[in-house]
């Protein structure tokens, strides 16, 4: 006996959700009957597949007064957004959406209303789903007959190609974009009364499967199109509707993007290689050439490169072409500086608050430059030798603002203090190429630097 597919089962082939979110709906679909005895109607959990394209029905129940929406269990089935659009909405915002009206995986119109499934830091993992039947007379596709088609004006005004098809396969009804799309693939005239498989020969693996409502992309010649297939009216029905989306020059477009994110990672590649050169040989010149003295002001001009080209490394393990994580990139630079800068100190220590925030390579750049400046000043002015330091950097939204703070418990500030380039550097970088503002102040413990900013991603 075939063994049926549980809640993890499903979810381990399909998804990425974590064990301890799987552990979540495992809790949750042993209580699906009572959920459905309860609103007295069929209830479903649906998770997203790994492409992020579908949805899966990982569990169902049905109450027990009521007759099943559905003849057949539907738990491994897939769920299309073009047909629940209720589903994917909630799946991407996390909101509520209730009596909405959507077709089942049989063809069915039904009230549907979707709540979110929430896991691990408040994320999205699932959706619970509550079906009912709406109790209508079901409408009647003859309406598509062009003997009637003053009645059915919508159908002419879709891009999408439209036929309906009975259960010999032959046209029963053509829209204005489908009749078009016969014309450009096969260089004939779309007759009704003609088998689908005259036009398209490839149809019959999709008018053969047994799904009620299936989802398909195929090439046809030099097109590349989209299909969809589902039965029509009540479940005697013996029509079939097809709809056909042209997905050639979206695929086109896509492929070009592709091929400008390959070349935009392998500049990035190359510049992050030419800065760890620059960097390899200012670590050369300290060893060999430099004198004592000049040392230390090498060191500042390493980090700065290294800041700069720690963007791109963050961009290349990514799968952002041109954005980069802020908290991510403040945590890199800080640990290389505390590390090479104050590892003398054993007593010196960094922490990081704050949300990842993504932000455009280029402002990227010069936040970095920024964070570098502000942290060397830190570890090089704000602690006497010997003595223990703490250094707190903070990322913040405000509004539409980011502010960045980077506080130490050390001597503090004066500004009584000579100019610094390090302070000019941060000046001119948030001025002129953030279009922001930087404070630094005495604080009661130690010194507090603030870079405020527009967020832009």
């Amino acid at each position: 006996m075939e063994r049926t597919m549980t809640v993890r089962d499903l979810c381990a082939l399909h998804t990425h959700l974590l064990d301890r979110d799987i552990q979540i709906l495992e809790n949750l679909s042993t209580n699906l009957s009572l959920i459905a005895d309860l609103n007295k109607a069929n209830v479903f959990i649906d998770c997203p597949v790994r492409e992020g394209k579908h949805a899966i029905v990982v569990a169902e129940a049905c109450g027990h007064s009521v007759k099943s929406v559905y003849d057949h269990p539907v738990v491994g089935k897939f769920a299309y957004e073009a047909f629940e659009p209720a589903v994917f909405y909630v799946l991407r915002t996390g909101k509520d959406m209730f009596v909405n009206r959507a077709l089942t995986q049989e063809g069915a119109m039904v009230e549907q209303s979707v709540v979110p499934i929430k896991g691990e830091c408040n994320r999205v993992i699932a959706v619970l789903i509550m079906e009912k039947v709406i109790h209508e007379e079901p409408v009647s596709f003859n309406q598509f007959d062009r003997q009637d088609q003053q009645n059915s004006l919508v159908p002419e005004f879709i891009e999408e190609s439209i036929f309906l098809i009975n259960n010999q396969n032959r046209l029963v009804y053509t829209n204005p974009a489908a009749i078009n799309l016969v014309s450009e693939i096969c260089l004939t005239d779309c007759v009704l009364g003609e088998s689908i498989f005259d036009y398209f020969p490839g149809f019959a693996d999709v008018l053969a499967s047994k799904e009620d409502i299936l989802m398909k992309e195929m090439n046809i010649g030099k097109k590349i199109i989209q299909v969809k297939k589902f039965h029509l009216g009540n479940k005697n029905s013996n029509e079939t509707f097809i709809i056909i989306r042209d997905l050639t020059e979206l695929r086109d477009k896509e492929r070009e993007l592709i091929s400008k994110s390959v070349a935009i990672r392998e500049i990035h590649h190359r510049v992050k290689n030419n800065l760890q050169t620059v960097a390899s040989l200012l670590r050369l010149q300290m060893r060999l050439g430099a004198p004592e003295e000049s040392k230390p002001h090498l060191l500042v001009s390493l980090n700065r490169v290294l800041s700069i080209s720690s963007v791109y490394e963050i961009i290349l393990a990514s799968s952002q072409v041109d954005h980069v994580d802020l908290l991510e990139l403040i945590r890199k630079i800080g640990d290389m500086i505390v590390h090479t800068e104050g590892q003398a100190r054993q007593c010196l220590s960094i922490e990081y608050r704050g949300e990842l925030h993504s932000i455009d390579s280029d402002i990227g750049i010069s936040v970095a430059l920024v964070v570098n400046e502000l942290i060397h000043n830190c570890v090089k002015h704000a602690f006497k030798e010997g003595t223990e330091g703490n250094i707190t950097v903070c990322l913040q939204k405000d509004g539409p603002e980011l502010e960045l703070q980077v506080r130490d418990d050390g001597i503090g500030y004066s500004p009584a203090m000579k100019p610094s380039l390090g302070l000019d550097i941060i000046r001119m970088t948030v001025e002129n190429d953030l279009d922001g503002e930087f404070s630094i102040q005495r604080i009661k413990e130690g010194t507090l630097a603030s870079v405020r900013f527009p967020y832009k991603r």
